[in-house]
């Protein structure tokens, strides 16, 4: 019974952020864990051009990393391959990997490919906040601020789309400015969801989206960003969402890194991703903290 209890009152701690009667009545209590937004168009903490750099420039290491495993998708863009070709021949001669030899090219982990491409790494492991479960840190490296550190990965809803049975007893459901519902649970109802519309917009060998941020092993190793724990008076928020809509020229072969998709896509619109930003200077060895709520006045 005590440890039930305390199950209960673990899985409260994370749920009751996103609990809109407690949200009503807690709310000046909470000051320093809000963030305010004046107008929805300023929450911006970096500019979307940055952001795209970001994913563009790590996305592209990642499908060079994979290279191999690209033939058939590859086959139906050679202007593309031939661009990547010289990519990969520039890495090859940086890293002074020798593709001729028996091994072949030289792959690295999705951990190792974000480090040597921007600087750092993340990854989820035990809080350190007591009773909070699983969190994120920086791992390896540096982080400057005003970096996209992570991406909030998951099923995007609109306003009208149905989210009731997904939502229950759900700590993952994220909710954008504009009403959007991003379902980042990895588990139960929500990933038969999304691996079924994931599914559902792949195109032959060209996948609309990333799976693998529902297992252990996500090949987008930025894709942690549900584990990010609301911050504390002990522990102050260090990043800050950010919503992106990823714009339509977006390069088709790399969409296989976004660890988003849209519930329904009978309606024409720019794909909504949520990334997080950091506030300040990481070190290695911190935890991510963020803002559950945002406040637009």
């Amino acid at each position: 019974a005590a440890a039930m209890l305390r199950e209960l009152r673990r899985r409260w701690g994370s749920y009751k952020y996103r609990f809109v009667p407690w949200l009503a009545l807690n709310l000046r209590r909470q000051r320093r864990t809000l963030r305010y937004v004046p107008e929805s168009s300023q929450d911006k903490i970096i500019a979307d051009e940055d952001v795209f750099e970001t994913l563009l420039k790590t996305f592209k290491a990642l499908f060079i990393n994979d290279f191999s495993r690209q033939a058939d998708l590859l086959a139906l863009l050679p202007e593309v391959k031939c661009q990547y070709m010289e990519l990969l021949t520039v890495e090859q001669k940086r890293s002074k990997v020798n593709s001729c030899n028996h091994q072949g090219q030289h792959v690295f982990s999705p951990e190792e490919v974000l480090f040597n491409t921007l600087g750092f790494t993340v990854s989820r492991d035990r809080s350190s906040l007591v009773s909070a479960g699983t969190g994120v840190f920086v791992t390896k490296g540096f982080v400057p601020k005003g970096t996209v550190v992570s991406m909030y990965p998951g099923t995007v809803y609109r306003k009208h789309e149905p989210i009731l049975f997904q939502s229950l007893g759900n700590p993952f459901i994220f909710r954008c400015i504009d009403g959007v519902l991003i379902d980042g649970n990895d588990k139960g109802l929500s990933r038969s969801v999304y691996r079924s519309c994931s599914r559902r917009d792949q195109l032959g060998p060209f996948q609309m989206s990333d799976e693998s941020w529902l297992t252990a092993a996500p090949q987008n190793p930025l894709a942690v960003g549900q584990y990010v724990n609301n911050c504390s008076h002990e522990k102050a928020a260090n990043v800050c969402y950010q919503e992106f809509d990823v714009p339509e020229h977006f390069p088709v072969e790399l969409k296989q890194y976004l660890p988003n998709i849209v519930y329904s896509h009978d309606i024409e619109s720019l794909l909504r991703c949520v990334v997080l930003v950091t506030l300040r200077d990481i070190k290695q060895g911190e935890e991510l903290f963020s803002n559950y709520y945002t406040v637009v006045s």
